[in-house]
């Protein structure tokens, strides 16, 4: 898609929190070589009286915005998307786009950058600024690929404490805002892709609604979070192209089919559930008490979709599979909503099981835990520790272990650590050979650790087969893989 907003237009950057405009160095020096008119903003830093704050920082871009020219692209790295976007928003006459650059979240009036940045640290209480990540804490803000040793060292030793207010003040925008056109660069190394934002848009996600209209593209850069230091080059190519309005859109065509609302590639005969608030048992014909299978869908997911998941076929389809062969099987909707949902999310699932445990029809002796692409970290503290009943434990197209820069830390959601205490629970790890290859090398991190502790996994490849293909792929392939895996699951819960 290629829309004329002027290929002359100047450039305000605005960096990331904890970072200054010396970030910016060799893309701008690449895009001056280019012709280009370039700015890099400096972010108020000076936090000693608590007076800096968002608004300060909407202020230092506005300055550079007023100094660039008459047509401006603003473009704004994490946290600088904030300050971006409330200069753009005053400056509406001059700001031809601004340019989200690997910023997660889509931040609207009256949000804070806590708000949809769960990666950045909260201030302690009290406190003025938040001091600034040490070398080990970089990848808490996104992911580092592509830096060197040196570049981490010169981030680490050049890096500023961040005013507190700048990430507790609500940015403020008028409705006017929504029409300034946008592009996003996105890292895929860094957890985003334009195939996964098109999902996400499919899934009817409010907070993407705006990103679907027309005028408004995405772009990759193949790196990490940083790649104004990884991919110089690339990062300045890509600025380019979005000043000159190309990109690829969200928008859907009127007739389509969300992926997750096909039919499930394995015909089953429809059966009646028990319908719970978040849960539901498919019952088998069999009236004792008989094995179960809990699948636990992925995300994360907007709270207000609908269908929620327990309805979309691939669970749906799983479940009566299952009881349909003897065992009862049993879906929820758990609250993995935004990366740092886990917590509450993992507390769903273990209010499931202790539910489906107590259940009449439930052999609750023999139970199994099935996780779908990113609900997956959520398999570690099974693992770590598996309880006696816990028969196996099950996962498709996984991701292994939480993106870098989604404000998840430690060991606790990270299978390939928590596999060390996983004994001899058998592990049923279906792969597909069309994955995405950021979600893969998570797969090949939790398998080289598992080899390492001799931990029992059973790898079922689907060569051909793409990240869902119980609905996506209706071929033979993916049918023989629906059946095997359950094959092997039953068969270790003794049914």
């Amino acid at each position: 898609m290629t829309v004329d907003t002027g290929a002359e237009a100047a450039f305000v950057l605005v960096p990331e929190a904890h970072t200054g405009d010396w970030v910016w160095d060799r893309v701008a020096a690449v895009l001056r070589r280019a012709g280009a008119r370039v700015l890099c903003a400096t972010l108020s830093a000076d936090s000693r009286d608590g007076s800096a704050d968002l608004e300060t920082h909407i202020a230092d871009v506005i300055r550079q915005v007023d100094a660039a020219g008459e047509r401006v692209v603003v473009v704004g790295h994490g946290y600088g998307l904030l300050p971006a976007l409330g200069a753009a928003d005053r400056r509406r006459d001059r700001v031809v786009r601004v340019v989200h650059l690997d910023a997660a979240g889509l931040p609207g009036d009256g949000d804070t950058a806590l708000d949809v940045l769960p990666a950045l640290p909260r201030p302690a209480s009290g406190a003025t600024e938040v001091p600034p990540p040490t070398r080990e804490e970089w990848q808490r803000l996104g992911s580092t690929e592509g830096l060197t040793h040196a570049v981490l060292d010169k981030l680490t030793v050049r890096a500023l404490p961040q005013p507190a207010a700048t990430l507790t003040q609500p940015l403020r925008l008028s409705e006017g805002a929504a029409r300034i056109p946008r592009t996003g660069v996105l890292c895929p190394a860094d957890g985003s892709t334009i195939e996964r934002l098109r999902w996400m848009a499919s899934l009817g996600d409010p907070r993407l609604s705006l990103l679907t209209e027309p005028g408004n593209t995405f772009l990759e850069v193949p790196t990490g979070h940083w790649p104004m230091l990884s991919e110089p080059d690339l990062l300045a190519k890509a600025l380019r192209q979005a000043a000159a309005g190309e990109g690829e859109s969200l928008a859907l065509p009127a007739d389509h089919v969300p992926d997750h609302l096909r039919p499930f590639a394995v015909e089953v005969p429809e059966r009646a559930r028990e319908r719970g608030e978040r849960v539901d048992l498919y019952l088998p014909d069999d009236q004792g008490p008989r094995p179960a299978v809990l699948f636990v869908h992925g995300g994360p997911l907007p709270a207000g979709m609908r269908p929620t998941p327990r309805d979309w076929p691939t669970f749906t389809g799983y479940a009566s599979l299952a009881a349909q062969l003897g065992v009862v099987g049993v879906t929820l909707d758990h609250r993995l909503h935004a990366p740092d949902d886990l917590v509450r999310a993992a507390e769903d699932v273990s209010a499931a099981v202790d539910l489906i445990r107590a259940h009449p029809r439930v052999d609750g002796d023999r139970v199994a835990l099935w996780f779908f692409s990113g609900a997956s970290p959520m398999a570690a503290p099974w693992l770590s520790a598996p309880p006696p009943w816990l028969r196996c434990l099950a996962a498709n197209y996984p991701l292994l272990e939480p993106i870098p820069g989604h404000g998840t830390d430690g060991d606790r959601f990270r299978p390939a650590a928590a596999v060390r205490g996983a004994g001899d629970l058998p592990i049923v790890l279906t792969r597909v050979g069309l994955e995405d290859p950021m979600l893969d090398a998570t797969v090949e991190r939790f398998l080289d650790a598992a080899g390492q502790c001799g931990a029992k996994v059973e790898v079922i490849v689907a060569p051909h087969c793409r990240h869902g293909f119980e609905t996506v792929d209706h071929t033979e392939e993916a049918r023989s893989v629906i059946r095997e895996t359950m094959r092997r699951v039953l068969g270790h819960l003794g049914a």
